[in-house]
């Protein structure tokens, strides 16, 4: 993990990571031919640009996420293979996609939140740990609903 400066540095990085996976998101959306993964790629896109504008308004001063109870993990995503974004990628592919990029955020929130000492701030990245899961819960849902029940 990376080794941060400053408070101010360690919300740039998760900012700069909420940007990266909106640019990803985003783009498939505009790619895609198919209308159910476009809105899938824009729906992803909008909840990652909600979570830059909350780090933004921490780093501004001007927002406080409250907590939240933790979503239960059903851990679909650690039986599912991974999947290069492409815009004629499958739903299903899709689908993995989100699952595996809403894990490695939920990793990545919930490092940041053991190794801050700043507890307003290691709140904030424990917060954002338990969206990130109830994110992925949410994909694997789909993912169980349209995928698993037919095998």
């Amino acid at each position: 993990m990376e080794k941060f400066e400053s408070v101010e540095a360690v919300l740039d990085f998760a900012i700069e990571r909420e940007q990266e996976a909106f640019d990803l998101y985003h783009g498939l959306a505009s790619q895609t031919t198919d209308p159910k993964l476009e809105a899938l790629f824009t729906s992803f896109a909008k909840v990652e640009a909600g979570h830059k504008l909350k780090l933004e308004g921490i780093k501004e001063g001007t927002t406080y996420l409250p907590v939240r109870q933790n979503p239960v993990d059903m851990k679909i995503a650690d039986y599912l293979v991974e999947v290069e974004p492409s815009p004629e990628m499958s739903f299903q592919d899709a689908l993995v996609l989100a699952v595996k990029r809403e894990r490695a955020a939920n990793a990545l929130y919930t490092q940041l939140a053991a190794s801050i000492c700043d507890p307003l701030l290691s709140e904030l990245f424990s917060q954002l740990a338990k969206e990130e899961m109830a994110h992925k819960v949410r994909f694997e849902d789909l993912y169980e609903e349209n995928f698993l029940s037919e095998n």
